[in-house]
């Protein structure tokens, strides 16, 4: 059993007072847990009750099962538990030190440059979730800095904190207007700086995962999955490795739908987008790519590899027992399979791996096909 196990509480039929009592017990017998109390009215009292006894979220009774679903899924999904990173630009090396120490105290990577006019490259090599910023610097101040990187649509919303001595109210009231988000006056107080960062960078992640992601499902989009594999493909091109484009397509899936409803067939798409996630890699690509089509890219993989990997997937997929009612049913997806080198850019593998899918879906659906170089000819 896991060392912080999720817990969830049904208050049907309980009285607020009576609920109140069992959920700061359980609080008490599982603190370091998140806890989810179901069947709750959402007015604001019940709701600011149950969140003072020990509840971290509060379902009202009328919540689909599916929702429920899948935020239990997103609490158990290992990709968000990437360590927060910061930038930090400083010119003076013992502050440097001194932020990084604090940082580093809480298990936050950071990277510190001097200058605030390599700021750009930083952004894009490091990839931060927020920049924390000196506001006095040679050359550049911190917020002539900060309005550089907010002409940049990619950088518009991550989070930038000011670290300076600065204490006129005023200028920190206009360094606040001109693009950041945050002051902290020094000297700074480690536990008040951490915990400023972590807030800001929960938002910030939250805030691009609903940009970047399906709602549905947590995967990448579709705009955001092509953009993941150009990516993919510049560094394997670099690094001569293949990779892999397999085009999946949940078989039958109107049917489904019609059958069972539709909150049923987003569960299917659920399940799906699921195991994927638990049996492929961090560094592979999983999108939802529209609709019951997803697309995964397999860094390092050639055509062949993708191909015992993903026929795995499908027969575990074709023996999950989907619940429906009283009785359950099963599904299968097909899917076509294109490499890189094989086949050179984005556009062509997609295309090529779209073609071989629907052959697939021809030979009778519940299978892979993997497409041929000479058929691009």
């Amino acid at each position: 059993m896991q060392s912080n196990p999720i817990v969830m509480i049904d208050i049907t039929g309980l009285e607020p007072a009576s609920w109140a009592v069992q959920i700061r017990s359980l609080r008490q017998q599982f603190a370091g847990s998140q806890m989810i109390c179901l069947s709750m009215q959402s007015d604001f009292n019940n709701l600011q009750m149950a969140l003072q006894a020990g509840c971290d979220t509060c379902f009202p009774d009328d919540t689909p099962l599916q929702a429920i679903v899948a935020h239990v899924l997103e609490l158990n999904d290992p990709l968000e538990q990437e360590a927060f990173r910061v930038l930090v630009v400083e010119d003076s090396s013992t502050a440097i030190k001194l932020i990084q120490r604090a940082l580093e105290e809480h298990k936050i990577v950071s990277k510190a440059i001097s200058d605030p006019r390599f700021v750009l490259d930083e952004l894009r090599d490091f990839q931060p979730d927020l920049i924390l910023m000196d506001m006095y610097m040679p050359k550049c101040t911190g917020v002539e800095a900060a309005r550089v990187i907010r002409q940049h649509a990619q950088f518009l919303s991550i989070p930038i904190v000011y670290l300076s001595g600065e204490t006129d109210v005023a200028l920190q009231i206009d360094a606040l207007r001109l693009g950041g988000d945050h002051f902290l006056t020094k000297p700074f107080n480690p536990v008040f700086l951490n915990a400023i960062v972590k807030s800001k960078i929960e938002r910030y992640r939250s805030l691009r995962r609903s940009m970047y992601h399906d709602s549905l499902t947590g995967l990448l989009n579709h705009t955001s999955t092509k953009s993941a594999l150009d990516r993919a493909l510049a560094e394997s091109e670099k690094d001569q490795r293949p990779v892999s484009v397999v085009m999946v397509d949940i078989d039958y899936f109107k049917k489904v739908n019609d059958t069972y409803g539709h909150p049923v067939g987003d569960q299917v798409i659920r399940s799906l987008a699921w195991l994927l996630k638990q049996r492929l890699r961090k560094t592979d690509i999983i999108g939802r790519y529209g609709g019951e089509e997803f697309l995964v890219g397999l860094v390092g993989s050639t055509a062949q590899q993708a191909l015992q990997i993903m026929d795995k997937i499908r027969k575990d997929f074709n023996q999950i027992q989907h619940p429906y009612g009283d009785s359950y049913f099963n599904i299968s997806f097909s899917g076509g399979i294109a490499s890189y080198p094989e086949f050179s850019d984005r556009e062509e593998l997609v295309l090529r791996a779209d073609e071989a899918l629907y052959r697939a879906k021809r030979g009778g659906r519940n299978q892979l096909a993997v497409a041929q170089a000479e058929a691009a000819v």
